[in-house]
């Protein structure tokens, strides 16, 4: 008697990740079902490289066509106005930096396409993401930076829970980029060499993110003044959405020397100047929303590596739990640039502890 394979649904987004992560799911011997998700109307998308428009769910059609499994497009645009776009204007309107990636990956890839990959008989949902999933024996999954240290995208996907882990697949987590494409090449896909589409689902038309976000919404900007470090005055904004914390270019004053964003206050609109990069030095942070994998923080102090953005390198730290699933953060070393609103994860080694998202720098 020949047993059914294995079935298992793989997220294409066009990209030569989530079309060779497919292609190594069928050289395994599993029945692999491709779904595109669109995420944004065809006419609203950016143009040139887009994970949401049409040209993309063109090239993930052509790689299912070319690998010989069926594909789907799955419209998510409802969910993605409102789970990912709605919060992220939420955010920069209290003048906060959102991280709509990790929202949309939590909410949409792991979230609505993970129940659409269950109700077509799919044991697993695979992706292209550089990461891994680690399983103990008797316990729950726990997920790993990927292998390419240049490409790991594991701090993306912190806010995923163990129990969803353990449905979810990263098939060229323990790959290299270079590996990646070159296994493209040899089995002939089309996209071997396509150029990256990063933050392509989070561009807006012939504006700024912040401002297409408010123009979408329809919503009032909150303009106010501009401040030095002592509180005098150098000027008017037209909105706080505008600005985030390290921010240099754009500022609309001239001071004649390197100046940045040093902090945002929501309630009065002002935004604050400085022109010394030591005035961006944190020593610590309090984070908010905190989730723990595969321990609870019954410690009273953890150490661990943290990051507080994606292209920062990892830096030892002292976490302290607090009430309401917030945590205090203390740096061995000062960091710069600590932003509300992005997200804080916790690192053993390359295991991922837990993470939240940061609610204030701390001195």
């Amino acid at each position: 008697m020949i047993l059914p394979k294995k079935r298992i649904v793989a997220a294409m987004s066009g990209g030569v990740d989530s079309s060779v992560a497919a292609a190594l799911l069928l050289e395994q011997g599993f029945e692999v079902v491709g779904v595109s998700l669109q995420l944004q109307a065809c006419d609203e998308a950016p143009e040139g490289r887009s994970c949401c428009g049409a040209d993309a769910i063109a090239q993930a059609r052509a790689a299912a066509g070319h690998l010989g499994i069926h594909h789907y497009v799955l419209d998510c645009r409802r969910l993605f106005e409102q789970a990912v776009l709605l919060h992220s204007w939420e955010e920069y309107s209290r003048g906060r930096t959102p991280n709509p990636c990790v929202v949309c990956n939590e909410r949409i890839k792991f979230g609505m396409l993970l129940d659409h990959a269950r109700a077509l008989g799919a044991d697993k949902l695979a992706t292209g993401h550089y990461a891994r999933i680690g399983v103990p024996k008797n316990g729950e999954a726990f997920l790993m930076r990927g292998s390419d240290n240049r490409k790991d995208q594991s701090y993306f996907l912190f806010s995923i829970s163990p129990r969803t882990l353990s449905a979810a697949l990263f098939p060229v987590g323990g790959l290299t980029k270079g590996e990646v494409r070159s296994m493209a090449r040899g089995m002939g896909l089309a996209n071997a060499d396509r150029e990256e589409s990063q933050d392509a689902c989070f561009a807006a038309k012939g504006t700024s993110w912040p401002e297409g976000l408010r123009r979408r919404f329809n919503e009032a900007a909150k303009p106010g003044p501009i401040l030095d470090e002592d509180g005098r005055s150098l000027g008017i904004h037209s909105g706080i959405h505008r600005f985030t914390v390290g921010q240099r270019r754009g500022l609309g004053i001239a001071m004649g020397s390197p100046a940045w964003v040093k902090s945002i206050d929501p309630v009065s609109g002002a935004v604050f100047i400085t022109t010394r990069k030591e005035g961006l030095i944190a020593g610590g942070l309090i984070a908010k929303d905190v989730r723990w994998h595969a321990l609870t923080p019954r410690f009273k102090r953890l150490r661990c590596s943290v990051q507080v953005r994606y292209t920062q390198a990892p830096v030892l730290a002292t976490v302290e739990p607090g009430g309401y699933a917030t945590a205090r953060v203390r740096f061995d070393r000062p960091l710069r640039a600590v932003t509300p609103g992005q997200a804080v994860v916790f690192f053993s080694g390359d295991r991922v502890l837990g993470g939240g998202w940061i609610d204030r720098s701390e001195q």
